[in-house]
């Protein structure tokens, strides 16, 4: 039985979880494609892939929050927390899925930035 987007992008960040990036592999496909379109990056391949993962700068171990998965058979959305406890960031994936492997890709890294003072008085501040 193949496995939906869902089930494979959960089954991603749970081997993300182990800093093995090499055993992230598993779930990616043979011509897997990670598109960045905020810095215009396109990283091809599972060894890329892990390669890039390992050698970014991290203060330690990188922990990944899952905290939404969205989606169905062939695509599903994740909203992920990341820190490696110094760094902070969150990550909305876009994932793709054919023949029981994740194929593609889409990754946004959006930054936090302070709210505008002009709806102070329409919004509550969230944690």
């Amino acid at each position: 039985m193949t496995r939906s987007a869902v089930e494979l992008a959960r089954d991603f960040w749970a081997l993300m979880q182990t800093n093995d990036f090499a055993a992230v592999g598993e779930v990616l496909a043979p011509g897997f494609v990670l598109e960045w379109p905020q810095t215009k990056e396109r990283i091809r391949g599972a060894e890329r892939f892990a390669r890039m993962n390992a050698e970014y700068p991290a203060h330690g171990r990188w922990q990944f929050a899952v905290n939404r998965i969205v989606g169905g058979e062939r695509e599903a959305v994740s909203d992920v927390s990341i820190t490696d406890g110094v760094q902070h960031a969150r990550a909305i994936s876009f994932f793709e899925v054919a023949d029981g492997r994740v194929q593609r890709m889409v990754e946004y890294w959006p930054e936090p930035y302070e709210a505008p003072a002009n709806r102070a008085h329409l919004v509550e501040t969230m944690d």
